[in-house]
Order: C-alpha cells, then sequence, then structure tokens
C-alpha cells in the first residue's frame, strides 16, 4: 500500500511535467505536395465524338465513360422521367443479346456496365480488368447502337419507378427536395420531376424516339483511363464506335424566376413527428470565379460535423440529428441549400437559428483558425477523389463537360488554398440571401403554422402538391357508416416479406359472437423473436368498439395494450418495446366519443369504407402507444391489379396517413372485401394474401 502510494505521488509530480512536452494547438498546415495526376490526352473521332485518354498504368484496370449532353432537361412535355426510362432500358436487351447475357458476360469478367440519365447528362460506362476491354466496348457499343427497349422491360421498369414514386410520398426528404426544386425553379427544367402521370404517359415509341434523336456522337465525350495507351484507345472508339453518326440537339434551359421576398412553403404532412427544413437562393454557374471562395464558405458553414450549422444546431441546442449546407453545380445555374431535420416542436426555433448562421456567414468575417480548418480538408481530400481509374475517369468528365478549364484538376487545391477571408465573405453575401431565399418546411402544419407565420409568409400544399388553406390543417372528421357486407365471418392467411423473402405471417379471423364482431389476428417473425395476438371487440351493426386485448413479444421484450370502452371514455395501459430495449409506456384515460376509433380497429375496418377512386376520410383515431387522438386521412389512391400468391386482384389501393407510419392497402374491389396486399411505406416490409 505504502509502495502504491509512493507511485501515485510520483506520478501527480511528473503528469505536468510530461504534459508539457505536447503542444496544446495542432500545428500549422505545411505546404501542399506535389499531386501526382496523371497526363492525359485529347482527340476527337472523325464523327465528331471527343476523346481524352488519361494513362495510368499502376493497375490493369481500364474505365471508359461516355457522356453525352442530354438527360432529363430533354424530356418530351409531359413525358418527365423519359430519359431515365431510357437509361434503365439500354442493357436490357440488343438486337444479338438478351438482359441476361450482357449481365452475364460483364458480369463473367468481373467487369460493370452501367447507364443513367442525370439533368443534363447521359452517361455509358464500364470498367474491366485490361485483357477485357475489348469485351467492354462490344458491350457499350451494342447497347447504345442495337438496344431493342423491349415492351416488357419498360412495364417492369414502369412499375418499379411507380413504386418509387409511391414511396417518396412517405420520405420527407424526397418530398422537401421535390417541392424545394419546384419552388426554387418553376418552369426551368431543373424544376420539373418525375409524376406517376408522365410515368404512365411513357410509351416505347418514346424511348425509342428519345435514343434515336439524343444520342448521338458529335458533341459527347469519351473518357478512357486506365492501363492503356492512346493509340490502343483511339483504335478501339474507331472499330466500335466510328459508325456512330450525328449530332446532339442543343439543350434549352430558359430562365428560373426571379429573386422574390422569402416564403415559406409548408408541405403538411399530418402526424409527423419531425419537420424537414430546406433553405435555398439560386447559386453559380459551373465556371464562375467566385467558386472556390464559396466552397471554403460553405465548409465553415455547413459542410461536415465540425461546421457550424452542426456544431450549433446539434451539438449546442441537441435539435436535430444533423445540419448541412451545399452547393449543387449543374450545368445551367446551381444552387446553395441547407437542411435540418429537427422535432416538430422545436421547428420555429431551428429555423430561427437557422437563419441567423446564414445572415452571420454573409456578414461577418471568417476567422482565421476556420478558415485554416476548412481550407486544410478541402484541399487535404481531394487527392482521395482521383486514386482510381474510375474516379479519374468522372473528375476528368466533370473538367470536360461543365468546360472549367484544362488547369482546373491541376490547380484545384492551390486555388483553394489561396482564398482569402475577405473573399469567402464576399462569396457568401452573394449567394446566400436570407431575405429572397425559398424555404420548404415538411412537416405536421397543424403543429407548426403559426410559429413559422411568425418568421415569413406562409404558402401550404399537401403531400401531393394540391394547395391548401390553415383550416385545412386540422380537417373536419369525416363520418361514416361501415358497410357489414364488407365483414362476413372469414379467415385470412398472409405472408410478411421482407426483401423479397418470406421472413413471417400473420393469420387473421373475424367471428359474429352474440352482438359483438370479433377480430383476432397472430402475427409471427421468428427472426426479429415478434410473437403477437390481438382480439378487437366491436359491436355488431356499428362497429364501436368495446375492447382491445393485446399481447406479445418482441425480441424478449413483453408488449401489452389492455383497452375497454364505456360510459363515452376509454381506459386501460399500453406498453411497447422501444428501439434500444427501453419500454415506452402509457396510462389512457379520456374521452371516446361516437365515430372514434383505436389504431387495432383500423386494418379490420378500412375495407368496410365506402371506398371509391378518389374518396378520401378523416377518422379520429386512438393511438394506444403514446395516448392521443389523431386525425387519420384514409386516401383512396387509384385502382389496379395485384398479384399476390392467393391470385391476381383487382383493388383498390389505399393509403393511411396520421401515425408514426404511413401505410398502404390493397383492398379487393369485389364484395366481401379483403386486404390483399399491405406495406409499410419507407421499410422493405410487405404482407401478401396467401389464401
Amino acid at each position: 500500500m505504502t509502495r502504491l502510494t509512493a507511485l501515485l505521488a510520483a506520478l501527480a509530480v511528473f503528469a505536468p511535467a510530461a504534459a508539457a512536452q505536447y503542444p496544446t494547438e495542432p500545428p500549422p498546415p505545411g505546404p501542399l505536395s506535389p499531386l501526382r495526376f496523371p497526363t492525359f490526352y485529347d482527340a476527337r473521332l472523325g464523327n465528331g465524338l471527343e476523346m481524352v485518354v488519361v494513362e495510368n498504368h499502376d493497375l490493369p484496370i481500364v474505365s471508359i465513360s461516355l457522356t453525352i449532353p442530354t438527360g432529363s432537361v430533354q424530356d418530351l412535355p409531359g413525358l418527365q422521367g423519359l430519359a431515365g426510362m431510357v437509361a434503365e432500358l439500354m442493357t436490357k436487351g440488343t438486337e444479338t443479346r438478351s438482359a441476361e447475357e450482357i449481365a452475364a458476360a460483364i458480369e463473367g469478367v468481373g467487369g460493370s456496365l452501367n447507364a443513367g440519365a442525370g439533368q443534363d447528362f447521359f452517361t455509358l460506362s464500364s470498367t474491366v480488368l485490361t485483357d477485357h476491354v475489348d469485351l467492354a466496348f462490344t458491350l457499350m457499343s451494342d447497347v447504345l447502337l442495337n438496344a431493342t427497349y423491349p415492351e416488357s422491360e419498360l412495364e417492369l421498369a414502369r412499375k418499379r419507378t411507380l413504386s418509387a414514386l409511391r414511396l417518396e410520398k412517405s420520405d420527407p426528404n424526397a418530398i422537401a427536395s421535390r417541392y424545394f426544386a419546384r419552388a426554387m425553379y418553376g418552369e426551368h427544367p431543373y424544376g420539373l420531376r418525375p409524376t406517376e402521370e408522365t410515368i404512365q404517359a411513357i410509351t416505347r415509341e418514346s424511348v425509342v424516339e428519345f435514343a434515336r434523336e439524343q444520342l448521338r456522337p458529335e458533341g459527347s465525350l469519351l473518357v478512357i483511363a486506365g492501363d492503356l495507351t492512346l493509340d490502343q484507345a483511339r483504335e478501339l472508339a474507331n472499330s466500335y464506335l466510328g459508325a456512330w453518326s450525328g449530332r446532339v440537339p442543343a439543350r434549352s434551359y430558359g430562365t428560373p424566376p426571379a429573386p422574390r421576398v422569402t416564403e415559406i412553403l409548408l408541405v403538411h404532412r399530418p402526424g409527423s413527428e419531425q419537420s424537414n427544413i430546406v433553405y435555398g437562393n439560386l447559386g453559380l454557374r459551373p465556371g464562375a470565379d467566385a467558386y472556390y471562395a464559396a466552397r471554403v464558405a460553405n465548409k465553415v458553414l455547413g459542410g461536415g460535423t465540425d461546421a457550424r450549422l452542426f456544431q450549433i444546431l446539434r451539438e449546442e441546442k441537441g435539435w436535430t440529428y444533423g445540419s448541412y449546407s451545399r452547393m449543387s453545380r449543374p450545368y445551367d445555374i446551381g444552387t446553395f441549400r441547407a437542411t435540418a431535420e429537427v422535432r416538430t416542436t422545436v421547428t420555429d426555433s431551428a429555423l430561427t437559428e437557422l437563419l441567423r448562421q446564414l445572415r452571420r456567414i454573409g456578414t461577418e468575417p471568417i476567422p482565421d483558425d476556420e478558415m485554416g480548418n476548412a481550407q486544410g480538408y478541402l484541399t487535404g481530400v481531394f487527392p482521395l477523389t482521383i486514386q482510381t481509374p474510375q474516379q479519374i475517369a468522372g473528375q476528368v468528365s466533370t473538367q470536360k463537360r461543365l468546360g472549367l478549364g484544362d488547369d482546373y484538376l491541376e490547380r484545384y487545391r492551390e486555388r483553394i488554398a489561396a482564398v482569402t477571408s475577405a473573399q469567402a465573405l464576399d462569396a457568401a453575401s452573394g449567394i446566400i440571401r436570407p431575405d429572397s431565399a425559398v424555404i420548404v418546411v415538411v412537416g405536421d402544419g397543424a403543429a407548426i403554422y403559426e410559429q413559422l407565420a411568425a418568421i415569413a409568409p406562409v404558402r401550404i400544399i399537401d403531400v401531393d402538391g394540391n394547395p391548401l388553406t390553415q383550416d385545412d390543417l386540422t380537417p373536419t372528421v369525416t363520418a361514416v357508416a361501415f358497410d357489414a357486407a364488407q365483414l362476413v365471418p372469414r379467415r385470412d392467411s398472409l405472408q410478411i416479406v421482407v426483401q423479397g423473402n418470406v421472413f413471417g405471417g400473420m393469420v387473421t379471423e373475424i367471428e359474429a359472437e352474440g352482438d359483438e364482431v370479433v377480430y383476432r389476428s397472430k402475427t409471427t417473425i421468428p427472426m426479429m423473436g415478434l410473437n403477437q395476438e390481438t382480439e378487437v371487440r366491436m359491436s355488431a351493426g356499428t362497429f364501436a368498439l368495446r375492447s382491445v386485448d393485446q399481447i406479445g413479444q418482441l425480441q424478449g421484450q413483453s408488449a401489452e395494450t389492455h383497452l375497454t370502452v364505456e360510459g363515452g371514455r376509454i381506459t386501460g395501459h399500453a406498453q411497447t418495446p422501444q428501439p434500444g430495449g427501453t419500454m415506452k409506456e402509457a396510462d389512457i384515460d379520456t374521452t371516446f366519443t361516437e365515430g372514434m376509433l383505436s389504431s387495432e380497429q383500423l386494418q379490420v375496418l378500412i375495407p368496410a369504407l365506402p371506398l371509391a377512386e378518389g374518396e378520401s376520410f378523416t377518422l379520429s383515431v386512438l393511438d394506444s402507444e403514446d395516448a392521443t387522438i389523431k386525425p387519420y386521412t384514409i386516401k383512396v389512391e387509384g385502382v389496379e391489379e395485384v398479384t399476390v400468391p392467393a391470385g391476381t386482384f383487382g383493388v383498390f389501393r389505399v393509403s393511411v396517413m396520421g401515425g408514426d407510419e404511413q401505410f398502404v392497402f390493397y383492398i379487393s374491389r369485389e364484395t366481401p372485401r379483403k386486404i390483399v396486399k399491405m406495406e409499410i411505406v419507407g421499410q422493405p416490409v410487405v404482407f401478401e394474401l396467401v389464401k
């Protein structure tokens, strides 16, 4: 013990002296080391195709990137999504190869073949080992010149795209991005997005016409990077692409709307527990001199977890998981935007602080330490973006297609390092204009409208873009009479599918017992340790709730809900396992008037609503998990056919919004109706009728 005491005493004396040997501040950055960037050579084929060859013989890999100056900006009117459809179908079959044969050929040599369409450019690319570069050119030229765009593949692509568009409506980030683009750019091509209507309107003929008219060599750029010489590349390009002919049509952009007084576009998403904020201004064109200074200013403001927005809104205030800013750099004019996802209760506080930081970056000089950190990061990370042939091909393509100058890549770090605080301030004030900005907020309008209106004028729409008034934020509950003919005694089995694999099942049963209708369900997902049994008792005829009993296990934790309705009140208790192993408990004792439902009733009663295409219902629903009554919106989005293990059914597609999750029910149209399929929007979980 004496020895231990002596050692601790000695350590106490030694520690300050030892600590004094180490600096408390990081050393200043040293001079930039020379950037090792391979030489690249320009050439032009007889058909007008520009070619750039970047030799890099370190690894036996070749990356080929063909960039055509067309994209969604050239979508035909009413056919937004056309360019993307062309890209998706291009590799799905040619005159001599099926989609399966194309995939097998490139994957068999460990290579890749991809087509894609952005706003301004259409790309076709391949990466292979040097020994297989002939195969890469063979397949690229075949899909480019001989694609058949099969009707069957078009229909599959249409279904995937429509599913993705429906999924967007439940994703606050996707909703915010869509309406931000529209508000920022208006009728400019960058403001237009595919919709279900435009995707439905695309035909094979329009796909073929786009490919025939837009995919041309003159004006396009072929970048070949890796283990290949200029002569070898020229020979391959001439051999496989020399017969390709024509000029890419000129693009037309028009002019985005002029700056106007700041307005908040509130996208009402009932029941949302968070608000997604997007702030923006029109930014810079690709070759603007202020670009480098703006990059530095943006890095200081919101370019990472060490930037002001993240540090203040998350670390200091605790309002968000993250807040960032960025600049877009398309072929035409780009945008500056800042984003934050915050709890509903702090939406106005977060937006106010966000605006304060945006004004600050454009009015206060940036301190030397922040300037140094931002410039050090931007110059330090740049070499990591040109390490592989694929990266080099991408960087050279960007340099060429945006007209950034032949010395852009070589001098990028030098120009970033030369930015002064005054230049950064000037650039920030030029692209960040809080008094003439577009602000999109996606959230529960009923909870945040008045607070937002105190910050700036507010315009309200729903997630489909339909205009709303303030009164629409608190909709009148719909008085509905449920159709008893749809709720006959029966037993249904559904399988639970996750990313195409069956993980469990659900069995539901409806029975008549005296003056009650009883609904029972049992759900099992063994891999998640989920077992849940539910019993809901309702009055026969009116389907008024009498009781709910639900018990279950989730990964070893017990879940229970017990509710009783009597004398106009609903009482009981609910305990629900939460992520991380915690338990959420709620005591329930509240008024429960005629027409109200519990969340446990929804699944059984939705088929008994007076469903018709375009119909919408607002119901008061008790969410037993948090003991609150919320307005749920049930909307018939359309009619279609759905195939599940039990067969093919004509269905109503019904969306349900208002709770923590959004659901889509596919309800058979024939009486008695049944749930054919059910999706949890934003989750890879699907319930499908088996029998």
